[in-house]
């Protein structure tokens, strides 16, 4: 199911993009003097994008500013819906657990995502920890974030993270790899007034 989802991303997306480059090139075109093509709704570079009649054909029905601004507030609601839908589906959502006996189970991925949250934040010297999982259900990877206090080596945090958080989350979700991206922050602490 997720790879249809992703094919038709891809093609809506692509059938846009083509639509709005050929509309703009059209647009850039007929700008600087080109003859306009025959499918253009205007005649050349001059020609105004609404003309008097064009704005003001409608203007004594009651309904059509109502209309109008209803589709342009549906497509604006669509284009929101589709860009959390895409921008969720980067996080993943389970991870598959082999269990030994040929059936395996399905770990949520959200769950794995706080333990291994928690278990950074246990690291000395971890103010906060973030942690979300992409890649593929059967071969997860993880993104992380941990913002150290002042006293801490990086070196050591990355490394007591490594040893302890996500060699257990491999092993507890008997995972072959679980392959991490891992970005430090240090905590800005406001300079002390020498008295």
């Amino acid at each position: 199911m997720r790879a249809v989802l992703r094919t038709v991303d891809r093609v809506l997306l692509g059938l846009v993009g083509l639509v709005l480059l050929a509309l703009g090139g059209a647009v850039l075109a007929v700008g600087f003097g080109a003859p306009a093509p025959s499918w253009w709704l205007h005649d050349g570079p001059h020609d105004v994008l609404l003309g008097d009649a064009e704005r003001t054909r409608w203007r004594d029905a009651g309904w059509w500013w109502p209309a109008v601004i209803a589709v342009l507030a549906v497509l604006l609601l669509l284009a929101l819906w589709w860009l959390v839908a895409v921008v969720r589906r980067r996080r993943l959502a389970e991870v598959l657990v082999d269990t030994g006996d040929g059936e395996g189970a399905v770990l949520r991925g959200r769950a794995l995502e706080d333990v291994l949250a928690q278990e950074a934040r246990r690291v000395d010297g971890v103010e906060r920890a973030k942690a979300r999982l992409t890649g593929r259900r059967h071969a997860p990877a993880t993104r992380m974030r941990l913002l150290l206090a002042p006293h801490v080596d990086p070196g050591t945090a990355l490394d007591d993270l490594t040893t302890r958080a996500l060699t257990h989350a491999r092993d507890s979700a008997h995972l072959a790899a679980l392959p991490a991206e891992v970005r430090l922050h240090g905590v800005r602490h406001r300079a002390e007034r020498v008295g």
